[in-house]
């Protein structure tokens, strides 16, 4: 019967490590076929001299090279996921063998490895700012970045300044022309928004795609179509909110994405970005939703957007019945956002403690 060495065990979100308690091994034969990693070597174990050797059938997929450095104390072994993602086990079978147990000198959970790869890539783009900085040339994608944010940031600040402004002068009546007094300056900043999107897509900015595009295609949706293609919303109240909590939550992301191109920060600015969407952002959800409601019975009697059926049937799908699956996926979308930036809040603020202790 083969001897088994003691092995031990641990992820990250890219690679699966071992650690094979094995002295002085030698004529190691380290491989993965049909994903099942397979281990021969002889060497000093628990049972002294010996041919040792093992093979676990993996959870998930992993590339076939595999690496492995073997020291005077124990074989190392890294395998690099098929597919990037935190396994719940290492192995298929859920009860595991006797002889694996978890690297604890190396153990994280999925937060914690999730903050180590933020903290790693912080690390990273600092040096590379502090790299270009004293080289006295800025990046052309840092150059990018920030000349997108300010722009964003000065269109949504003068929104939010004007909007503020003639709330106070004229009271109430302004909120039933805001329409017409930002539309032009909201258009512009929610068309740009898009290029928020291709960042994402093609790598330039290193965030969750799917939350990046539920708000931009939503905003755009409540812009152009509720609001752009139905002049008797232009005077409804429920504009002005709706622009205004638009404002208020993105006068303070953008100057932070600003700092950030330079690896710089102000903590109240910090705090301001990662805590003000808590009561913001639901706000403004509520106001988009109410904002599809007034619209349906206006759909329902320009027959605008309805959807025609053939002739024998006589009538048509009026756009309501969209807009009422749309209110579904909004709701939908305020939970997969709220739940993306709560963990972002969580991250950036568990590792800020983190340094300070």
């Amino acid at each position: 019967m083969p001897l088994t060495p003691l092995v031990y065990w641990a992820q990250r979100h890219e690679d699966v490590y071992l650690r094979v308690e094995l002295t002085d091994a030698q004529n190691i034969d380290v491989h993965v076929h049909e994903n099942v990693l397979q281990f021969r070597a002889h060497g000093d174990g628990a049972k002294g001299q010996n041919e040792y050797e093992f093979s676990l059938e993996l959870l998930l997929p992993v590339k076939p090279e595999v690496s492995h450095k073997s020291t005077q104390r124990q074989v190392n072994i890294t395998m690099r996921k098929e597919k990037r993602g935190w396994w719940e086990r290492l192995t298929i079978q859920e009860r595991k063998p006797v002889f694996l147990v978890p690297d604890f000198d190396r153990w994280l959970d999925e937060s914690d490895a999730e903050r180590e790869i933020w903290e790693k890539e912080a690390k990273k783009n600092k040096l590379e700012a502090s790299r270009n900085t004293e080289d006295g040339f800025v990046s052309l994608k840092t150059g990018f970045l920030f000349m997108y944010n300010l722009v964003q940031f000065l269109g949504f600040s003068w929104i939010f300044t004007n909007m503020t402004m003639r709330l106070f002068i004229f009271g109430q009546d302004s909120l039933y022309d805001t329409f017409h007094t930002i539309s032009d300056v909201m258009f512009f900043c929610q068309i740009l928004a898009a290029v928020e999107v291709l960042n994402v897509a093609f790598g330039v900015v290193r965030t969750g795609l799917v939350p990046t595009l539920l708000q931009v295609v939503g905003r755009n949706f409540i812009l152009f179509i509720i609001f752009g293609s139905l002049e008797e919303m232009h005077n409804k109240p429920v504009v002005f909110f709706v622009f205004y909590l638009w404002s208020s939550i993105e006068i303070f992301r953008y100057p932070f994405y600003m700092l950030g191109c330079f690896n710089t920060e102000w903590e109240t600015l910090t705090w301001l970005r990662y805590t003000l969407w808590i009561p913001l952002y639901p706000f403004g959800v509520i106001a988009e939703a109410v904002a599809v409601i007034q619209s349906m019975p206006i759909f329902d009697e320009m027959k605008r957007f309805s959807i025609p059926l053939p002739k024998a049937i006589g009538t048509s799908i009026s756009f309501s019945y969209v807009l009422q699956i749309y209110l579904v996926f909004l709701f939908l979308g305020l939970f997969i956002n709220f739940r993306h930036l709560y963990k972002q809040r969580k991250r950036r603020f568990r590792t800020k403690k983190r340094k300070a202790n």
